[in-house]
């Protein structure tokens, strides 16, 4: 079966096992002379290399990226008006007026030195979960030491973030004593909250026995909390993708845009990160900014990331990954193209740095990169109760928050049962939307909830 998304492509996608063209992949629409552009999704995705006939393979050997450095940007804002919708979901109610969909109780390390306790911890506290509690996990990470400057404020940052995350009822803040992410500055960021509690090892006589005590004083309090009935304005759903393939941007990422869509309409957010997987289609966001401030932004954070790849001696188009071309994407402004309909079709009305968190409904682009776990955890420390997870290889990983993942094709979706929660080749957008709202009711577990990761990016030095 083949397929045509736009009337202005001359390339249409082979959906199913063809013949001469591996299923994801492209064929000429016609014939198509060396240089000329190729056209996918209505846009420029790169230029031939060769002469092309119609109904050849378009593929590495004869398309080549179109990506110049040099990109000149413009703001011409295109609003589209989406509808206005109520939907609610039953959730946590936090003090901060957010709601949680999950009831967990996280342990915090502010440094890896104390990772064997933080696990400790969390092994002997299973015994106290219990009630409506959810679990209780120890975020482990090996930095919080002889990181300077910009890496230790994102640090910081991201596990100030996470402490305040919706889904977490209490947070257990463990710090060993000299480090310089240590417990005074966590605290002076974080304020003093009732459900927040720090200690140092080295002070303590016996550090498990002490975090021991203060957990135990935490599930005696969680489990009795009670979901009640929350509006989604409350919502913000984090978008991403990880091992894409040809048909990511024809299933998945425009199923989960709908999603996306349907957040915006009640008044929520989605919020859209993976940085240098927008560049080819960063104009078509920079048409979306909601004013003139919020481009500037957006075009600021483009522009830094392609710096810092000149910097380093990195074309910005090293991507994709051998993974990407074998399931069909062959330049980095087909995957970005394919990779932005996530976001659906609302107004982006904030950009936000590396670390910090979503403030507006709508749509909100994240500056980070576009590793799974990295970017995974800086959507959840950006406030995202769920991310919803596309990816037409599959993966495993696990990130702090709820990931629905969601296949693009169904080969993936049959063969990695325990990986993958719903099919986005054969699944509708009403389909998704249920199980999407069972997940935050807590009616239904995502694959990969069990295990809890957070990873952190790093640009800096290490004393």
């Amino acid at each position: 079966m083949k397929r045509v998304i736009d009337k202005r492509d001359n390339v249409g996608i082979e959906f199913g096992d063809g013949e001469r063209i591996p299923a994801g992949h492209k064929f000429a629409l016609r014939d198509i002379r060396e240089g000329e552009y190729i056209i996918k999704y209505g846009a420029v995705i790169g230029r031939a290399t060769q002469n092309i006939a119609a109904g050849e393979w378009v593929h590495t050997h004869n398309l080549r990226t179109q990506l110049d450095e040099r990109t000149e940007y413009f703001y011409h804002f295109l609003p589209e008006e989406l509808p206005v919708v109520k939907r609610t979901f039953y959730g946590y109610r936090r003090k901060n007026g957010r709601s949680g969909i999950r009831n967990e109780i996280y342990i915090l390390p502010t440094v890896g030195c104390v990772n064997s306790v933080c696990r400790t911890l969390e092994r002997e506290a299973q015994r106290y979960v219990r009630g409506s509690i959810d679990g209780i996990y120890a975020l482990t990470h090996p930095f919080g030491c002889s990181q300077l400057g910009e890496d230790a404020q994102n640090l910081r940052r991201l596990l100030c973030g996470i402490a305040l995350h919706p889904n977490a009822s209490r947070v257990l803040i463990v710090g060993l004593g000299c480090e310089n992410n240590g417990i005074e500055k966590m605290r002076e960021e974080l304020g003093d909250r009732e459900e927040v509690v720090y200690y140092n090892c080295r002070e303590a006589q016996d550090e498990i026995a002490c975090g021991l005590e203060i957990l135990r004083r935490f599930a005696s309090e969680a489990e009795t909390f009670r979901r009640e009935e929350a509006d989604w304005s409350e919502l913000r759903i984090g978008l991403k993708c990880g091992g894409s393939d040809g048909y990511s941007g024809l299933t998945a990422n425009p199923l989960v845009g709908k999603i996306a869509d349907e957040a915006v309409s009640a008044g929520g957010g989605a919020v859209l990160t993976e940085i240098p997987e927008m560049f080819g289609a960063e104009q078509l966001l920079m048409d979306r900014c909601a004013d003139r401030a919020v481009y500037e932004k957006y075009r600021s954070v483009i522009l830094n990331f392609r710096e810092s790849y000149q910097r380093q001696g990195f074309p910005v188009y090293e991507n994709p990954s051998p993974g990407n071309r074998a399931g069909g994407i062959t330049t980095l402004e087909e995957k970005s193209l394919g990779c932005i309909r996530k976001a659906g079709r609302g107004t982006i009305t904030e950009v936000i740095d590396y670390g910090g968190q979503t403030k507006k409904s709508g749509i909100c682009v994240l500056n980070g990169p576009g590793n799974d776990l990295i970017a995974a955890t800086a959507l959840g420390a950006a406030g995202c109760q769920i991310v919803l997870f596309t990816t037409g290889r599959g993966t495993p990983f696990s990130a702090f928050v709820p990931t629905l993942k969601i296949s693009s094709n169904t080969r993936v979706a049959a063969e990695k049962r325990n990986w993958i929660d719903f099919d986005g080749y054969r699944g509708t957008e009403s389909e998704l939307l249920e199980l999407v709202q069972r997940t935050l009711n807590g009616e239904y577990r995502c694959k990969g909830e069990a295990d809890k990761e957070i990873a952190f990016y790093k640009t800096g030095v290490t004393l």
